[in-house]
């Protein structure tokens, strides 16, 4: 058990660094209550649409696939705080934009420093939570984003009910786009109250500074058999090329932490996000009520984020996963038949059946993969992997900004929900069969996962094994 004064200050460097999620969840549904106005004030087609809204992700590619270097090099916190800069550059530069060439330039800007601060907040966070609770502070990430998503969609609401349609055409767009400076200084600030990761500081020497956090987070004797840990890791471990995670062992890592990253995205939630006004919008809501419509969706993302972060250690990753995505492709054939049958109640049939998805979603899948991923990686490896994973992540984020529209533009809301359907019950099946149980194991104990047998650390090198007692 944690003593309360190394709690308060775990928490506090949980909740500092889970800020980055208010940024991605601000920037992921910002766009929701602006593409709208901005389709019509520009003449947008559907695929110019998914252009403005995804191409933020390829800023975020950029991010996380140098996220690992940079952070070896200057440290996990510096580059959040680089990321927390580029982001409030991004909202202000969005919101005083002149064309739709400036806002996409302003979007990639602000997708680098989200890419930079998904990868790294996440890494952080294992790096620096006890086992019995890193589930739980890492869930505070995707607790986040969730709620930077609800209050997003509330902000839209009431921008968009703040003046008449002409002026939202002309400036309500800038105001809902320009908010996004309130999480970045949000974070910018807290980050100041926060130390560098210690197994950061042991990889770079600094030994008896990296002790002295974890002395605060665990208490004397715990940080001084982690330390052991980190520093035999650390010795046995010292090849940090990425080429690493094409050998035996990791190689099957690399492919679980990837797969985790592609189902976070393709398994449908963010087409919701993305354009859930225009989904709402298109079985009869109006008058501003697609946008309350998606403000109930965000408010049961918070409720079941919370949910998930009380179960998360006590029923397991895997089971929660299984759980979830068996529900969310039940959800996904229900909503996919109110698109083709359309029965006269289908807009209160579509809530119904979205707010359960969206439940399934984040209890399991949503906060799930930022957990994992982080976690199955060794130490020596771990901002790189991270950083490989989380590409594919905003890869797929990509994807589904850009061809949403055009899927329900052109193949229409069944065919691409039931679509959906089909994508979760592949990722149930992965899930049951190549994905492992983390819970309360300590990062040194889930790297031993990964060993082939003759190679697993059952009995140290004598001579490591005295000087790091290592037990």
């Amino acid at each position: 058990m944690l003593q309360k004064h190394s709690s308060r200050y775990v928490i506090l460097i949980a909740i500092a660094a889970g800020m980055a999620g208010l940024m991605y969840g601000f920037d992921t549904a910002v766009i929701s209550g602006a593409i709208g106005f901005l389709a019509e004030k520009y003449n947008l087609s559907p695929a110019m649409q998914g252009w403005v809204i995804s191409c933020v992700m390829i800023g975020g590619v950029v991010g996380v696939a140098i996220s690992g270097f940079l952070s070896d090099k200057f440290g996990r916190k510096n580059i959040m705080f680089l990321a927390a800069i580029l982001f409030i550059i991004s909202a202000l530069g969005s919101a005083f934009a002149t064309s739709v060439t400036m806002l996409v330039y302003a979007r990639i800007i602000g997708g680098l420093g989200i890419g930079f601060a998904s990868a790294l907040s996440v890494t952080y966070i294992s790096e620096c939570a006890p086992p019995k609770i890193r589930g739980r502070l890492g869930s505070l990430y995707q607790l986040f984003t969730i709620f930077g998503i609800c209050a997003t969609f509330y902000i839209n609401y009431g921008v968009a009910n703040s003046g008449t349609y002409a002026w939202g055409l002309d400036v309500g767009w800038r105001w809902m786009l320009g908010f996004g400076t309130f999480p970045g200084l949000i974070f910018f600030i807290l980050l100041f109250f926060i130390p560098e990761s210690p197994r950061y500081l042991m990889q770079k020497g600094r030994e008896i500074e990296a002790f002295q956090i974890l002395k605060r987070i665990n208490g004397e004797e715990v940080a001084e058999q982690e330390s052991k840990e980190i520093k035999y890791s650390i010795k046995t471990e010292n090849n940090t090329s990425i080429k690493q995670l094409l050998k035996p062992g990791l190689r099957m890592a690399m492919a679980v932490g990837i797969f985790l990253a592609l189902f976070n995205q393709v398994i449908g939630m963010n087409a919701v996000t993305y354009y859930g006004p225009d989904i709402f919008r298109s079985v009869g809501f109006e008058n501003n009520t697609e946008f309350l419509a998606t403000s109930i969706i965000g408010s049961v993302q918070v409720v079941f984020t919370i949910v998930a972060l009380l179960l998360i250690d006590k029923i397991g990753r895997k089971r929660l996963m299984a759980i979830g995505s068996s529900l969310m492709a039940i959800f996904m054939v229900l909503i996919g038949s109110v698109f083709y049958f359309e029965p006269a109640s289908s807009g209160m049939l579509l809530i119904i059946f979205i707010a359960g998805f969206t439940a399934a979603f984040c209890v399991s899948m949503g906060p799930i993969p930022w957990i994992m991923i982080p976690e199955i990686f060794p130490n020596h490896l771990r901002a790189k992997a991270v950083g490989i994973a989380t590409m594919f992540l905003w890869g797929a984020n990509w994807a589904i900004g850009q061809f949403t529209p055009i899927l329900i533009n052109n193949m229409g809301g069944a065919f691409t929900f039931w679509m959906f359907a089909v994508i979760n019950a592949i990722c149930f099946t992965f899930v049951m069969t190549i994905v492992p149980e983390t819970k309360n194991k300590s990062l040194e104990e889930i790297a031993e996962i990964w060993k082939p047998k003759n190679k697993k650390t059952v009995v140290f090198d004598k001579d490591i094994h005295q000087d790091y007692g290592v037990k």
